[in-house]
């Protein structure tokens, strides 16, 4: 496996994670939200442009989210 692939691995493994994890801490959210811009920025790096969108989106809907959780 190439460095891109690898890291593709980390990326969609650490949303796994994190999104699993939300319920325990509003700092799992914000994590998911880094998590998703991780994938999104996969999707671009790989050519796969709607993947990296719709993570982009994702990540903006989380970090959303976390705003609301933590006020």
């Amino acid at each position: 496996m190439d460095a891109l692939t690898w890291f593709g691995l980390f990326a969609v493994t650490a949303m796994l994670v994190t999104y699993a994890l939300e319920h325990r801490s509003h700092w799992m959210i914000l994590a998911f939200a880094a998590a998703c811009a991780l994938g999104s920025v996969y999707g671009f790096l790989q050519g796969a442009w709607p993947f990296g969108v719709i993570e982009a989106i994702w990540a903006g809907v989380a970090a959303r989210r976390w705003q609301l959780v933590r006020r």
